[in-house]
């Protein structure tokens, strides 16, 4: 069974969006080795969330298309490198915030141990970040319809969903 996994960027350096337009990147300049050490884990076809460290959200899935090999960034071969291919983005991206209020996600490494740029994701754990963006999805796509139907004086459908825009 694939492994699942949380890089994080810095979105104003490398955003989510450009490794879609991309279509694939090499992921270097880890200098951690507990970072390195999960790298080095990786198997081709294993899953991604990619995390935008300043916006502080997972914002979307990527895969592994090679396994770790020496970072060409490097001086020192110990350093490793993976590549990666977008998978989606997710429907909406799941905050920093509405991860460490979700008692099912307390363990997750994004929440123990921070500054770890390259982490393991356990599978019920991915499962949970998944059902948190499908979910914040909805909300937002049901709010407007709300609001909008309210404002041209029509009843609130409960039960059923708005209007997409």
């Amino acid at each position: 069974m694939a492994k699942r996994w949380l890089l994080k960027s810095e979105p104003e350096i490398y955003p989510y969006s450009r490794l879609v337009s991309d279509g694939r990147t090499v992921w270097d300049g880890v200098r951690n080795p507990q970072a390195r050490n999960n790298l080095a884990a990786m198997a081709v076809g294993d899953l991604v969330f990619f995390y935008h460290s300043h916006d502080k959200e997972v914002v979307g899935i990527a895969k592994v298309l090679r396994t770790a090999f020496p970072d060409p960034t490097a001086d020192d071969e110990r350093w490793l490198a993976v590549e990666l291919a977008p998978v989606e983005a997710l429907p909406a991206p799941v905050s920093l915030d509405a991860i460490k209020a979700d008692p099912a996600l307390r363990t997750l490494q994004l929440v123990t141990h921070s500054r770890l740029s390259v982490m393991p994701v356990e599978a019920a754990q991915w499962a949970r970040i998944e059902a948190l963006s499908r979910e914040a999805s909805r909300s937002a796509r049901a709010a407007p319809a709300a609001d909008s139907s309210r404002s041209r004086g029509a009843p609130r459908r409960s039960g059923r969903p708005g209007p997409r825009a």
